[in-house]
């Protein structure tokens, strides 16, 4: 149902005691919107949103959403929708009614490179990773192991298949990606799970200079869990320059707890191939049309762009979607023998010190050779080189 502006301000006026609305804007309706959405601004100038569920499954989401964003506003170090009250809907549910947070919406398409955003974002996604995953299960949402995520993506690939409207060389393409195990093995980690640009809101002290934007708020959380820390850079690799998505991974590898898998990128280049998948399975079970044909169209695009990439010998940064090889510390030269049975022809080095004494305690070929386990505290040189972190920056 679309609800009209003056509805929603009512709701707002309803939900939050002296509240009383001067000016509400209304989103434009799409057929996919799971909530109704209008902007509300009341005497004393103050910004609202108004989010009223369509669906009593999008009712059950929110609810989740709203236990979950009251355990993580105290925890991450940028702001997220606080919901001051609610009111009941005589369809069922309820809309929820909180401040508007200010900021700009990403353009991840112009997301400069360098000090500033692009490490700003990595930091945010960063401190979201780094939550404790008990926080998520403590709201009621769900939680995914790798294998079982993997199996999840596996069946709705078979569902897909008996369509009829994904290209075979895409189907082959994402099952080989999807079987082989050496891409999923990553901690559990909690998600926002649809981290496109309009959810990510920016401010800037200087609004010319990129470098003096910080991240200011995240909004649109019906789709966190706990599940593949891949999910939530899906859409930055798809659209982001390639320098820039090196700055973001940079800095989410320094403020990450645990240091990110090598294949996280590989997986976010795969998730989101596959977002075109779930779309059009949605599309499909809205019975529309229209975005139907719209998906259909994009995925022969995205065959045509895959083929086209592996003929040319494109680098791995763009389609590849094989694991990334591990670098083995190379092995230690071997020792060097020496046959005790020699040790007579060896000539003898005669200690100086000792001879300038007369002592007669010059040193004798074993001693010459040193002690077999080197000077005290000395460990073979490749034992002391750590590997560099690998930063699974793919």
């Amino acid at each position: 149902m679309d609800r009209s502006p003056a509805f929603l301000a009512a709701l707002a006026n309803a939900a939050v005691p002296g509240l009383d609305p001067v000016g509400v804007e209304a989103l434009p309706s799409t057929p996919d919107q799971l909530f109704d959405v209008g902007f509300v601004r009341d005497t004393e100038g103050r910004r609202w949103v108004v989010r009223a569920p369509r669906t009593e499954v999008a009712g059950a989401e929110m609810d989740r959403t709203v236990a979950l964003l009251a355990l993580l506003a105290r925890r991450l170090p940028f702001s997220v929708p606080a919901p001051r009250g609610f009111v009941a809907l005589e369809e069922g549910g309820r809309a929820a009614v909180y401040p508007y947070l200010p900021g700009h919406c990403l353009d991840l398409t112009l997301l400069p490179h360098g000090p500033g955003l692009a490490a700003e974002l990595g930091r945010a996604i960063a401190a979201l990773h780094n939550t404790d995953p008990a926080v998520f299960e403590e709201a009621g949402l769900p939680s995914y192991d790798a294998d079982a995520y993997r199996t999840r993506h596996l069946a709705e690939l078979d569902r897909a298949a008996e369509t009829g409207r994904v290209p075979t060389a895409l189907l082959t393409r994402w099952e080989e990606a999807l079987e082989d195990v050496t891409l999923w093995r990553f901690a559990p980690t909690p998600t926002h799970g649809d981290l496109t640009g309009d959810q990510v809101l920016a401010v800037f002290t200087d609004d010319s200079d990129s470098a003096s934007g910080r991240i200011k708020g995240m909004t649109g959380w019906e789709d966190a869990k706990v599940a593949d820390p891949a999910d939530d850079f899906a859409p930055l690799v798809a659209e982001a320059p390639p320098h820039a998505v090196d700055t973001v991974m940079e800095a989410y590898a320094h403020a990450r707890v645990e240091r990110p898998d090598p294949n996280l990128l590989v997986r976010a280049r795969l998730a989101a191939e596959l977002g075109l998948l779930s779309a059009l399975m949605d599309g499909l079970a809205r019975k529309d049309v229209g975005a139907v044909e719209v998906l259909t169209t994009q995925l022969r695009r995205l065959d045509d762009e895959v083929h086209a990439a592996r003929d040319r010998g494109d680098d791995y940064r763009t389609t590849s979607l094989s694991p990334v090889a591990l670098r083995v510390r190379p092995a230690p030269p071997p020792a060097l023998v020496v046959d005790d049975d020699d040790d007579d022809e060896l000539p003898e080095v005669e200690d100086d010190d000792a001879a300038a004494r007369g002592d007669g305690s010059a040193a004798g070929p074993a001693d010459a050779r040193g002690s077999s386990d080197g000077p005290e505290g000395h460990e073979d040189d490749g034992a002391l080189i750590e590997d560099e972190p690998r930063r699974g920056l793919g």
